[in-house]
């Protein structure tokens, strides 16, 4: 059983004793469930209705791959929800996946209204986007919804998905929030909610409400162990904690502004623990630090344990990441770690992304997100950060490298020169677990 279904019939159990109790449980009802006296029906439409005209349809329209393709006239590929969270200024949130590409933008209100709208900015590493609509002469008159904290969520509070699945009109589902600081699902900046409400195709980027119908998070994916890649009651939705940095950020500047720490961190698996004798398993462990940054600076070394950042638990490397991933350029981060089983305290304070993708140190050389090391006569990749370039080209720790761009490179330096002097797709070939293997690696412009 789902935790949606449970959630289900238990509030069902809960209206059917108030029913069966008679008409004095049913006045205490307001205690327990919203009760809507003048119908006699238990619901929570007052506290939501005043949000569901902010919830809209956003549909992206881009160049026809057809033979009588016409760049001027963009058709729609692709759909999904959006949020208007700024009523006077006719912004909006929705996820980049859903306008990635796009030439063109349409938002369908509630009462039939359609306008145009134009893209604010994008950020891919937590997928929200910022939409603007268009005015066109035609009063607005927007409905936004209140936004919340979602730092004080608690696992077990009610939770609403609205949007617009699977080519249907507006549509509300229920359920509980099941999790929280969710991560680990891909390479980007993670810390989502997890909710069984149910969600579908379509549903992405509207809206995730509390039962006052306040925004608590944008629904941007789920899990699913079909083949059809439908609903199996397992959703995650940015939290508004991340989003309303990273789209204030967007409104500000057209692009989020991140601050680096110079490291690589790594989820701290039960294996890891025991290797370690650590008797914890939640964490996150300094995979490397790179020669005069950040995370250099403030002590951080190889193997420390990070327990907490900012005040907030880590759970695991997505944690680490979550909270840089929403902090400027010159932040300053309290953390927490643990080293040879004694814990310390540190600050970390962030500096601005360096354009220097190569960084070649005494002892090792950190190239596109890939950290290599001498071992053994052998260059190896020590560790390999989420996201980056390296990661994308699928470089895995602990292959060696033996040739770069069909020359071969005797030691972590000679890679390292090679890489820097490289440019657009670049061959690497490498051995893997006893078997050569040739990956490809974009070097970004």
């Amino acid at each position: 059983m789902t935790l949606r279904s449970t959630a289900a019939s238990t509030l069902a159990l809960a209206v059917a004793l108030a029913a069966l109790a008679g008409p004095a449980l049913a006045q205490s009802g307001p205690a327990y469930l919203p009760y809507d006296a003048r119908r006699g029906v238990f619901s929570f439409a007052p506290g939501l209705e005043g949000s569901l005209p902010a919830v809209v349809q956003v549909t992206t329209l881009g160049q026809s791959r057809g033979p009588s393709s016409d760049a001027d006239d963009p058709k729609p590929y692709a759909s999904g929800s959006g949020v208007i969270v700024d009523a006077a200024q006719g912004i909006l949130i929705t996820n980049n996946h859903v306008v990635e590409n796009g030439r063109k933008f349409t938002v369908d209100l509630t009462d039939g209204r359609l306008f145009d709208a134009v893209l604010v900015g994008a950020d891919k590493a937590t997928d929200i986007a910022v939409l603007k609509i268009t005015p066109d002469g035609r009063p607005l008159n927007l409905k936004q919804v209140q936004t919340v904290d979602s730092d004080t969520l608690r696992t077990g509070d009610l939770a609403f998905a609205v949007g617009y699945p699977l080519g249907l009109d507006q549509t509300l589902t229920m359920g509980v929030i099941s999790g929280l600081n969710r991560s680990g699902l891909g390479d980007a900046v993670e810390d989502y909610i997890q909710t069984d409400a149910a969600v579908n195709s379509g549903n992405s980027g509207g809206p995730l409400l509390d039962s006052r119908g306040r925004l608590i998070g944008i629904n941007t994916s789920i899990l699913s162990g079909g083949m059809g890649g439908g609903n199996d009651g397992i959703a995650f939705a940015v939290p508004t904690r991340i989003m309303l940095y990273v789209a204030d950020q967007l409104r500000a500047h057209g692009e989020v502004k991140r601050g680096e720490t110079g490291a690589i961190f790594a989820s701290l698996t039960a294996e890891r623990a025991r290797q370690m004798r650590l008797g914890i398993v939640r964490g996150a462990v300094v995979a490397d630090v790179a020669p005069g940054s950040p995370a250099e600076r403030a002590g951080l070394r190889d193997a420390d344990v990070i327990t907490r950042i900012q005040g907030r638990p880590v759970a695991n490397a997505g944690s680490v990441n979550a909270t840089v991933g929403v902090a400027a350029p010159g932040a300053s981060l309290n953390v927490v770690y643990l080293r040879g089983g004694h814990e310390a305290t540190t600050a970390l304070t962030l500096s601005a992304p360096s354009d220097e993708r190569v960084r070649i140190g005494a002892d090792r050389v950190i190239a596109y997100g890939a950290t290599l090391r001498n071992q053994d006569s052998e260059v190896q990749v020590a560790a390999v950060e989420g996201g980056s370039p390296s990661a994308q080209a699928e470089l895995t720790a602990g292959d060696v490298l033996t040739a770069v761009a069909g020359v071969a490179v005797a030691d972590a330096r000679a890679a390292g020169e090679a890489l820097r002097a490289a440019t657009g797709a670049v061959t690497i070939e490498a051995i893997r677990d006893g078997e050569a293997v040739k990956l490809t690696l974009d070097i970004p412009g």
